[in-house]
């Protein structure tokens, strides 16, 4: 029996996501057409006999949220249950405090993965790679291809080239390590938390050397269960022979800030040729100019003289008018694109309207086309005290008005903009 655990984060994450973050939970955000975390939950229902999926996190329980796991399990067949922690306790910590609830029913291994990640998840082949070696194979994890200048912001992966032995591994080096990166995918054996033990013993050991620290009992208590599986766990279990990478040459991404949804948006879209092509729109007599991959929801309404496409997803209600452009973006439910609007690069957040002959304009943040290993930078929001050019975003209940132009900017939710802007943030 095997299941699987998506750790999901919490509020006070996401924070490079805003404004879309304040209104659904990052891992619930639509990316080519569902939540984040469906391809998840999607990819682990094909595991055969996975039996529960556990997400963990320190959201407080939501509607969207429950929702969206009753939806999930019945759509999946597959148990889901969401496990709240009472505080960030780290990619480690998280996975340790609710070990009974992982290892009950006692499952042979699990898997763990990091909700802001976007890829194929070839789950299938890291188990088959775990049990040709069952004896040392204990732990694996999924590491792909970065270049060097990228692979500094990742966790790096020194691996022995015949047995993909994990021999050295350093989570965010100042210097060149390896160009096989982290892909925040794992697949564990219960012996795991042995290790984490260890790693929470000596936390505690530490905490009762520091006298000062007794007075604030909670906090050090919280700190003690702090635990990263990146640099408290795969640092020690290097070279040990316990530790594998699995590489994948299978397209991968990390789904940071905004503009990384929409990159990633345009993988999966990539993706539903083999894996959904019921969700890809197609040119029809009457209907839309469609160019390259589009989603749209069944309940939109599009005018036939609209030209949607490459890289765009429609969301649920979107009215969109005669002779829009619409390009490399995400139109979230219930928006309204007016007559002759243009929007490129840009994500338009929940029931936002975008008046007649309007043009809303981002910059894309994607990786450099001509390097296959290249991944996509966190960019940072300023540079030079200047904002930084990226896509455009409207928060939710957005008005833009007719005939202005808006680039490069971020809007936050429930404005009404009069004039045009360009390289603003809008409060």
């Amino acid at each position: 029996m095997l299941k699987a655990v998506i750790l999901i984060g919490g509020p006070q994450k996401g924070t490079r996501f805003r404004p879309l973050s304040f209104e659904v939970p990052k891992p619930l955000f639509p990316v080519a057409g569902v939540p984040m975390l469906q391809h998840h939950i999607e990819a682990c229902s094909k595991v055969p006999n996975l039996k529960e999926i556990l997400l963990i996190g320190y959201y407080q329980p939501n509607e969207a949220l429950s929702r969206f796991l009753v939806t999930a399990q019945q759509e999946f067949k597959v148990a889901i249950r969401y496990l709240q922690e009472f505080s960030a306790l780290g990619t480690g910590g998280g996975i340790y405090h609710f070990r009974d609830q992982i290892l009950s029913g006692g499952p042979q291994a699990f898997f763990v993965m990091n909700a802001d990640v976007c890829c194929a998840f070839p789950l299938l082949q890291m188990l088959e790679f775990q049990k040709k070696h069952e004896e040392t194979h204990r732990y694996i994890m999924l590491g792909t291809t970065a270049n060097r200048t990228q692979s500094l912001n990742y966790g790096c992966i020194v691996a022995k080239a015949d047995t993909q032995e994990v021999l050295h591994y350093v989570e965010k080096p100042g210097t060149f390590v390896s160009d096989i990166i982290n892909c925040g995918i794992y697949l564990f054996s219960p012996s795991i938390f042995e290790h984490i033990a260890e790693v929470f013993k000596r936390n505690q050991q530490d905490l009762q050397l520091c006298s000062s620290c007794i007075s604030e009992e909670n906090s050090s208590w919280q700190r003690t269960e702090v635990i990263r599986l990146e640099q408290d766990i795969f640092t020690a279990l290097a070279g040990r022979g316990q530790l594998y990478v699995y590489k994948t040459d299978g397209f991968w991404s990390q789904i940071k800030s905004a503009g990384s949804a929409i990159y990633a948006s345009r993988l999966y879209l990539d993706q539903y040729h083999v894996t959904h092509p019921e969700r890809l729109a197609h040119n029809k007599a009457g209907a839309p100019v469609i160019l390259g991959n589009v989603y749209v929801h069944p309940t939109a309404n599009v005018d036939p003289t609209a030209v949607l496409g490459p890289n765009v997803s429609i969301g649920m209600g979107v009215t969109i008018g005669a002779g829009v452009r619409v390009r490399e973006s995400i139109i979230l439910h219930g928006a309204v694109l007016q007559d002759h609007s243009c929007v490129l690069n840009t994500i338009v957040g929940w029931d936002s309207s975008i008046g007649r002959w309007a043009r809303v304009e981002g910059t894309p943040s994607d990786p450099n086309p001509n390097d296959p290993y290249a991944k996509i930078d966190s960019e940072t929001l300023f540079r030079e005290g200047k904002l930084t050019p990226s896509i455009t975003i409207l928060g939710c209940n957005v008005s833009i008005p007719a005939e202005v132009v808006i680039l490069n900017s971020i809007v936050l939710p429930h404005k009404e903009l009069s004039r045009s802007f360009k390289n603003q943030i809008i409060l």
